[in-house]
């Protein structure tokens, strides 16, 4: 069977962060003085210490997208220790960059940043500004949802897309109504229309899961990725059973997905179907490219569903040849800690 890939000019987010969009996994200690165990710092050769180091090279690295991943793995599993390193990154030269760090500083409400996000309020990206008014409302200055809530309307499709995906991560609920109109917009391009149904989603409005179930059935592989990470974003019971289903599909991309976005409710459903990466070795006839892929979405499932026989893979995708499977494993590292 012929699975179709629908070309989606998706937001900038959706193509440069970690799958899923901003899901946080919160709960973490973040003191990195680990005594014991894989935590132990002091013992360079521990899990813990070679994911911290992963994370802070790829900080630093020359690719801007490495910088982008390293900056999500910070602020999703609250690395507070590291955002000094990312505060630096307000002022890259990389515009993604300066979007991911703005949004870093407003999902950890992180108040020594406030002043230096004034600047980036007159920077010259429009998706830098609407991050940075998107950070400054995490921190209390609600009146800057207002600039997120025209942003929803520009023409440039790409600030459009961004804009609803921060008001859906706002948490602002009187904002649905406009995510509403947006979603059903005729100017809207495909990813502001997918980008509007994943925050209509995270603002737990139920009536959006018609929407959802026809992006899963879709005859487009990337188009059924995205409903999978919707329904993730939904998380009701029969979003849930959704997802379930979808452990089922024919390509390996959504059954991972599907198998992490059950494992942010703590269901190790899809354990088997990621235990079949290692088991079946299904990388081994891919191209470079799909490999990197897989063994990226892996290593996000396995940081979700948490189970020992997951775990145990942790160390051999630390030490990937690629940097993104890398920081990926690394993030899961984070997540993985009781």
């Amino acid at each position: 069977m012929e699975h179709k890939l629908k070309k989606i000019n998706v937001s900038i987010l959706e193509a440069l962060l970690f799958a899923y969009l901003m899901v946080f996994a919160f709960g973490c200690d973040e003191s990195l003085q680990r005594t014991s165990g894989d935590y132990n710092v002091t013992n360079i050769n521990t899990p813990w210490a070679k994911a911290l180091r992963i994370t802070q090279a790829a900080l630093a690295d020359n690719d801007p997208l490495a910088r982008v991943h390293a900056i999500e793995v910070v602020a999703s599993t609250r690395r507070l220790k590291l955002m000094p390193q990312v505060l630096q990154l307000l002022n890259d030269k990389s515009m993604p960059v300066r979007f991911a760090a703005a949004l870093a500083v407003g999902d950890l409400e992180y108040s020594p940043a406030k002043r230096s996000l004034n600047q980036l309020l007159n920077d010259n990206d429009a998706n830098v500004i609407i991050a940075a008014a998107y950070a400054m409302g995490k921190l209390g200055s609600f009146e800057y949802l207002e600039v997120l809530r025209k942003a929803a309307a520009n023409e440039d499709q790409k600030v459009r897309a961004n804009a609803v995906l921060l008001l859906g991560k706002s948490g602002d609920k009187s904002s649905l109504q406009l995510l509403w109109h947006t979603l059903q917009d005729k100017d809207s391009d495909d990813r502001v229309v997918y980008q509007s149904a994943e925050a209509i989603a995270m603002l737990g409005d139920e009536q959006i899961f018609p929407k959802l179930w026809t992006m899963l059935i879709s005859a487009y592989a990337d188009v059924r990725l995205l409903g999978v990470r919707a329904m993730g974003k939904l998380g009701t019971p029969g979003a849930k059973n959704a997802l379930i289903r979808m452990l089922g599909d024919d390509i390996l991309e959504i059954r991972l997905v599907a198998a992490e976005q059950l494992g942010v409710f703590r269901n190790p459903i899809g354990e088997p179907k990621v235990l079949d990466v290692f088991k079946k070795k299904l990388t081994r006839t891919l191209d470079k490219q799909a490999s990197e892929r897989t063994n990226v979405l892996t290593a996000l499932a396995i940081g979700q569903i948490r189970t020992p026989g997951l775990r145990k893979f942790l160390p051999q995708l630390l030490e990937n040849e690629s940097k993104f499977v890398r920081i990926a494993a690394a993030k899961a590292v984070f997540q993985s800690i009781k």
